[in-house]
C-alpha cells in the first residue's frame, strides 16, 4: 500500500504557489477577522446585473452568501463550516425549466476565483494568452462566455478557502482549538469534504427551491476528483439524481501523476500517460528535432507508441537489454526534445518537473506546468526539478486583485473580511473508501473511478463530458482519457460518457479562444441533457 506525502500530493493540484497564501497563517495567529458566532447565521447580499453572452442579453440577480453545514449524528445541530457562495439567477426563469450547475475548482483547499473570474461568471479578468500578465489596474470585462445563457450558477468556496470558515464557537481557548482540530479533522480529507459539499448542495436546493431544477456538477483538477465522490454521495445517499457531470482537467486516480512518481516505483503509467502532453509541448515551443505540420495529428502517433512499445519497455524493468532502450530514447528524443543522453541517465523515465527544467536552454528557462505554453527563467538552472510555474505566477495576481475588488464592489460582499486563496490545511487525509468497501478506508493512493461509475450505474441516465487541455503537465489530458476508459461501467454506459480536447493548459479558460469552445461545448451538452420539454 502507497500513500503519497501531503506535499508531494497537493503539489500536483494547486493552483498558485504557496507563497500566494503563507500570509493568512499568521494572519490567523494574530486575530480572528471575524468571531466564529457571526458565522453560525447564513449571510448574503443581493444584486443585479446583465451580461452579454456571444451578443444575447442576460439579465440576473446575484446573490453573495454562506450556508451553514452541521455535523452528524449526536452532532446534528452544531454548526461547524461556514461555506460561501456566489449564486446568478436568471431573470424570469421559471426554476424547474432553468438548469443549475454547482462550480468549484480544487486544490484541495482551493478558492473558487479561477472558474468564476475566468470562465463562467458574468465578469471576466482580462490576462495574457501565454506571457506574464503585467501588474495592476487589471482588466475586468463582460464576458462573452459566461455560461448563465445555458444555466444559473453556483460558484462554491471550500471550506477554509475564500470567505468560508471552519466554525469553533466556544468561548474557552482550549475547547476552542479542540474544536477547531475537530473540524479539520472532519473535513479536510476525500471523504470530508465530499460530504461537507453534498449537504452544502442539499441546502442550496432547500433555500432556493431548487429541488425539482436540472443538476449540473462542474469540478476542475481536484474538484474533478470531488464531483465523483460527490455525485455518488448525492445519487446513493441523499437520493438527488444529477443531468451531468462535467470534468475539467481531470484526474480520478492519483496513480496516474506525473508528479512524484518516483515515489512509487513500478507504476510507469504517468510517464506513459504524460508523453503526449510532453511532445505537445515541445511542440509548441519548436523543441522537436523534426517539426511536425500538425499537432493532433502527431499526438495520436504519440498516444500509439506510449501504450503500446513504450509501455512494453517500461514494462520490462531492468530485463530491458541496451540496444532496445538505446532505441526508446531515440525515440523519445523524437517526441520530446530531450537529449538521448538525458533520457537513458533518467532510465527512460521523466517526471513532469524534470521535463519542465530540462525542455528549454538547458534548464535556464522553466517550462509552465499548469500550462506548458507559458515559460519564465528558472529559479536554480542546476537544479533537477521545476522550482515554481511560471503561468502560476503570470496570472494569479490578477484572479486575486480583480475578485477581491469586484466581490466588494459590485456584489456588496466581504467588507472587512479576508479573502484566503486557499485553506489553512496542514493535513489532507487523502484515504477514502470506495463505494462498497467495509471497515477502514483503503490507506492508497486516491481512486474515485469506483465512486463515479457507481453514481453512473445507480443512475444510468446520468452523462459525463470530460475537458481538458494539450498543454497540462498538473492533470495530462491522455491521463485522463486513460481513466475514463477503464472505468469499471458496462459497455452499455459508455456511450454516456464524451470528451473535448483544447490547445490551451490546466485552466483551459485562460485562452480565450478555447474559451469560446468551452463555453459552447458545456452550454450545448446541458440543453441536450436538461430533460426540459
Amino acid at each position: 500500500m502507497r500513500k503519497l506525502p501531503f506535499v508531494v500530493a497537493l503539489s500536483a493540484l494547486l493552483l498558485s504557489t504557496v507563497a500566494v497564501a503563507a500570509p493568512d497563517k499568521k494572519d490567523d495567529k494574530a486575530k480572528p477577522e471575524q468571531p466564529d458566532a457571526a458565522l453560525v447565521e447564513p449571510q448574503s447580499s443581493a444584486s443585479e446585473g446583465s451580461v452579454s453572452v456571444e451578443g444575447h442579453r442576460v439579465d440576473y440577480k446575484a446573490v453573495a452568501g454562506t450556508l451553514v453545514l452541521h455535523g452528524t449524528g449526536d452532532k446534528e445541530d452544531e454548526p461547524q463550516v461556514s461555506m460561501f457562495y456566489v449564486a446568478y439567477f436568471k431573470k424570469g426563469a421559471a426554476a424547474t425549466k432553468r438548469p443549475i450547475t454547482f462550480i468549484y475548482n480544487g486544490g484541495p483547499g482551493s478558492a473558487t476565483v479561477w472558474l468564476h473570474m475566468g470562465a463562467f461568471g458574468p465578469k471576466r479578468v482580462v490576462t495574457s494568452d501565454d506571457s506574464h500578465t503585467p501588474a495592476a489596474p487589471y482588466g475586468l470585462v463582460n464576458n462573452d462566455y459566461s455560461l448563465l445563457d445555458a444555466s444559473d450558477l453556483v460558484f462554491i468556496d471550500a471550506p477554509g478557502a475564500g470567505f468560508s470558515r471552519l466554525i469553533a464557537a466556544d468561548t474557552d481557548k482550549s475547547k476552542r482549538d479542540e474544536q477547531m482540530k475537530e473540524r479539520k479533522k472532519a473535513t479536510y480529507g476525500v471523504d470530508g469534504d465530499g460530504h461537507a459539499f453534498a449537504q452544502f448542495v442539499t441546502r442550496f436546493l432547500s433555500k432556493y427551491d431548487r429541488w425539482n431544477s436540472p443538476k449540473y456538477l462542474f469540478g476542475e483538477s481536484y474538484g474533478t476528483t470531488r464531483s465523483a465522490v460527490l455525485a455518488n454521495i448525492l445519487e446513493n445517499e441523499d437520493s438527488v439524481d444529477l443531468n451531468g457531470v462535467i470534468l475539467l482537467s481531470q484526474i480520478l486516480s492519483f496513480d496516474t501523476s506525473i508528479d512524484g512518481p518516483e515515489f512509487n516505483p513500478g507504476i510507469d503509467l504517468p510517464y506513459e500517460l504524460a508523453l503526449p502532453t510532453f511532445a505537445a509541448t515541445a511542440f509548441y515551443h519548436h523543441k522537436l528535432p523534426q517539426q511536425p505540420a500538425a499537432l493532433e495529428p502527431f499526438l495520436r502517433e504519440v498516444e500509439q507508441y506510449a501504450l503500446g512499445d513504450y509501455a512494453q519497455a517500461l514494462m520490462a524493468g531492468s530485463r530491458l537489454d541496451d540496444a532496445r532502450k538505446q532505441a526508446v530514447a531515440q525515440k523519445l528524443h523524437e517526441y520530446t526534445g530531450l537529449p538521448v543522453a538525458y533520457l537513458l541517465k533518467a532510465n527512460l523515465r521523466v517526471t513532469g518537473g524534470m521535463f519542465e527544467h530540462e525542455l528549454q536552454t538547458d534548464g535556464d528557462i522553466t517550462t509552465g506546468r499548469l500550462d506548458s505554453r507559458f515559460a519564465g527563467p528558472s529559479i536554480d538552472p542546476l537544479s533537477k526539478d521545476s522550482e515554481y510555474d511560471p503561468q502560476s505566477s503570470a496570472i494569479s495576481s490578477a484572479y486575486v486583485a480583480a475578485f477581491n475588488d469586484y466581490v466588494r464592489r459590485d456584489l456588496k460582499f466581504g467588507q472587512g473580511r479576508q479573502y484566503r486563496l486557499f485553506a489553512d490545511i496542514d493535513h489532507w487525509d487523502f484515504s477514502h473508501k470506495a463505494p462498497g468497501v467495509h471497515g477502514e478506508a483503503l490507506q492508497s493512493s486516491t481512486n474515485v473511478m469506483p465512486d463515479l461509475a457507481m453514481a453512473m450505474k445507480t443512475n444510468p441516465n446520468l452523462k459525463v463530458y470530460l475537458h481538458g487541455g494539450y498543454y497540462d503537465l498538473a492533470t495530462p489530458y491522455f491521463a485522463a482519457d486513460y481513466e475514463m476508459h477503464h472505468l469499471p461501467i458496462p459497455a452499455s454506459l459508455e456511450a454516456n460518457i464524451s470528451y473535448a480536447w483544447y490547445p490551451s493548459g490546466h485552466m483551459v479558460y485562460a485562452h480565450e479562444t478555447s474559451l469560446k469552445l468551452l463555453h459552447d461545448n458545456v452550454g450545448r451538452f446541458i440543453g441536450q441533457t436538461d430533460n426540459v420539454k
